[in-house]
């Protein structure tokens, strides 16, 4: 295999990751919001990420980005090396994988996929699953934000909003983005923003896989979104907008931006333009 071409393609169905379970080069990573979920059976291999660990945890904005240190800790922990194919997967449809796999984006490990539905699927699919706990080899990884574009802050949005090509997709729920509830001193959304809630792109039918790329890509043209532009989701704390950002990522959105300070960082402000 060279070092240019990925194991896997970004979105991979249960029976594609059966067949490479064995692969020294994989780590599959169980990222769940039920920390029980893992207990409860995992694919044969994975090891269990704590969600908290993708966030800061501290300060204001406890929903950042950890320092490059924190990261470089995290990975080192779960073995990462430069080679290593990730394959992230959790409980409730691609929140947390999503946010594991937009943080590797970050600091430019592309090598990575996502198990379409997660824990869901596989079990649907009849995969094994295992209760057996799997140890990381630890590494020496180190992190660097080496694609710092897949982010965007609080002020070079401020300054963007409203320009041609430029547009902000909102994961919440529509009672959040219509202002109706939320736990922020201002509620509300982002002036211009248009919101889709992140399990609208979920097909529940199908084990929370991804719904039919097509259908989406239609639905997101009449919110205005289409691939050629320049997006930035969010949500409450950037775990609901981890699914979306890699949803708009299948979909061909090249230019798609995570906004780690979401509604947390930008509703609780007394200079951020809000619309209701």
């Amino acid at each position: 295999m060279s070092s240019e071409e990925n194991l896997l393609p970004l979105i991979i169905e249960p029976e594609q990751l059966a067949e490479h379970l064995d692969d020294p080069q994989l780590l599959i990573v169980d990222v769940p919001l039920r920390s029980e979920s893992h207990e409860e059976g995992h694919v044969p291999g994975a090891v269990f990420l704590d969600f908290r660990r993708l966030m800061r945890g501290e300060g204001e904005v406890p929903n950042e980005v950890p320092s490059p240190e924190a990261l470089s800790r995290l990975f080192s922990s779960l073995g990462l090396t430069r080679d290593t194919h990730v394959v992230a997967y959790d409980d409730e449809g691609g929140g947390w994988a999503g946010r594991l796999l937009w943080t590797l984006e970050l600091i430019g490990h592309n090598r990575y996929s996502y198990l379409n539905g997660g824990i869901h699927a596989w079990r649907q699919a009849g995969q094994p699953v295992s209760h057996e706990p799997s140890a990381p080899t630890p590494s020496e990884y180190e992190a660097e934000f080496l694609h710092p574009q897949v982010a965007i802050d609080r002020l070079e949005l401020q300054e963007r909003l409203g320009e041609k090509g430029f547009a902000v997709w909102d994961a919440r729920s529509p009672a959040e983005y219509r202002g109706e509830k939320g736990e922020n001193r201002q509620l509300g959304h982002i002036p211009g923003a248009v919101n889709m809630e992140w399990t609208e792109a979920m097909d529940k039918e199908r084990a929370l896989r991804i719904r039919d790329y097509a259908e989406l890509i239609t639905e997101l043209e009449a919110l205005g979104l289409t691939p050629d532009m320049e997006v930035v989701t969010h949500c409450q704390s950037h775990h609901r907008s981890g699914f979306t950002w890699l949803v708009g990522k299948a979909l061909g959105f090249e230019k798609i931006r995570g906004y780690a300070g979401s509604w947390k960082e930008w509703g609780n402000r007394d200079d951020t333009p809000i619309e209701k």
